[in-house]
């Protein structure tokens, strides 16, 4: 893996400097502890979605951002379709793209180690448990022959209820 250029580790930096006295920089941080989550990511879901505790179950956090399937009941039989795609697109885009990386087996490299060391224990191991349970998911989806796009939108519903968990692990200082 080669080193990203010099004017993306500024951009990176910045967006750590100026996201230090913000009131969800803690959420920040402990969202950061997921693979495929980096600060970009983290700060990305911040801002789209604010308080992520603001629902009481994860389902309300999925709807939201329209990774529930769509239904169609005519009569007596009831249908489901694709996502809704409903909510806020670039926190449901961020979702998407750490759900790329959650499909390999866990492992935690030095990018992620460091970012880890930041964390509590108790958020370190809900990272862990993240890693084994979305790669444990997308496996059995990928060997039935799906396409990789719905796939990564499971592993991606799964994800935001990880986050979802990760954020009830934050002090609250809010």
């Amino acid at each position: 893996m080669t080193a990203p250029p010099a004017r993306l580790q500024r951009l990176e930096q910045a967006l750590q400097d100026q996201g230090k006295p913000w009131r969800l920089a803690p959420v920040v941080e402990a969202l950061q502890a997921l693979r495929g989550g980096p600060c970009t990511v983290a700060v990305t879901t911040g801002a789209a979605l604010g308080d992520l505790t603001r629902v009481d179950h994860p389902s309300q956090r999925m709807r939201y951002l329209g990774f529930t399937p769509s239904a169609y009941a005519p009569g007596e039989r009831r249908r489901q379709g694709g996502s809704t795609k409903a909510g806020h697109i670039h926190a449901r885009r961020a979702l998407r793209e750490g759900a790329w990386a959650s499909r390999s087996p866990a492992q935690v490299r030095r990018p992620l180690h460091l970012r880890l060391e930041k964390v509590p224990k108790a958020i370190q191991a809900l990272s862990w448990q993240a890693q084994g349970r979305l790669c444990q998911r997308s496996r059995p989806l990928s060997a039935r022959g799906n396409h990789a796009n719905p796939v990564v939108g499971a592993i991606a519903r799964e994800l935001s209820a990880f986050r979802w968990a990760l954020a009830q692990e934050v002090p609250r200082t809010l």
